[in-house]
């Protein structure tokens, strides 16, 4: 019996990429996203094992019930991956380009989160992984919101993987934390800009070894740590 898994955000980078690696190790793995004619074309390479709904996660309501009618149409839900996510420069700190990637990345991203662990925890057993960014370890004057909105993903997995800890029942939570990786969300040619195609068998890795947190590419856990110990003054001068 195929293993079974939903990405929420996978019509482009590395959640179409993840359902991809998916689907070739065996899962039968439903996607969503907003671009319903995107969804299409990936179920068309394999439909027997592709599901789709058009989602927009900004819409609560809508999660609840399109998440209600995936796991109610697969039975079991072995893997959830939340992948949904945005973010742009705000040099001018515009209210009207903060509230979109706070409603993507804390919002919606918490919804998931909690509908996710919440139908793991009455299954019996599950696995939720969150694609974060190293973004979330410090602050960043041109972009303030995208990486508050990282660290609150960093702080709301882990706080889901100590509630984990403490239950009886197999859950596992995963925070996959990726540099710069080639895709839409990458501003120009970056420092240590991975391939989508290397980063995301890193994130596939880390998925089936169950780790807690996961640095991708492997570089960046070094770098994440001189991130975090470098005094905000020297921050400022490289961001």
């Amino acid at each position: 019996m195929s293993k079974k898994a939903i990405i929420f955000g996978a019509t482009s980078g590395i959640g179409e990429a993840l359902a991809k690696l998916l689907v070739a190790d065996g899962y039968t793995v439903a996607i969503t996203g907003r671009r319903e004619e995107r969804l299409n074309e990936i179920k068309a390479i394999n439909p027997e094992k592709y599901i789709i709904k058009k989602h927009d996660v900004t819409k609560l309501d809508i999660s609840e019930s399109i998440f209600v009618e995936l796991t109610k149409e697969m039975g079991v839900v072995d893997l959830i991956i939340y992948s949904s996510g945005i973010g742009e420069p705000n040099y001018n700190l515009e209210w009207g380009k903060e509230i979109p990637t706070l409603q993507v990345n804390v919002i919606g991203a918490v919804k998931i989160f909690g509908l996710a662990y919440n139908f793991f925890h009455q299954q019996g057993y599950g696995h939720l992984v969150g694609i974060s960014s190293v973004a979330g370890v410090r602050g960043n004057r041109h972009t303030p919101a995208y990486f508050a909105s990282k660290a609150f993903q960093n702080n709301y997995l882990e706080s889901l993987w100590m509630k984990a800890k403490r239950s009886k029942v197999d859950i596992h939570i995963t925070d996959i934390a990726p540099g710069f990786v080639d895709t839409k969300m990458a501003l120009g040619d970056t420092f240590g800009m991975a391939s989508l195609e290397k980063a995301t068998k890193q994130i596939y890795t880390a998925i089936k070894r169950k780790k807690k947190k996961a640095y991708i590419t492997k570089r960046w856990r070094l770098i994440a740590f001189i991130m975090r110990i470098l005094p905000a003054r020297l921050i400022i001068k490289f961001t």
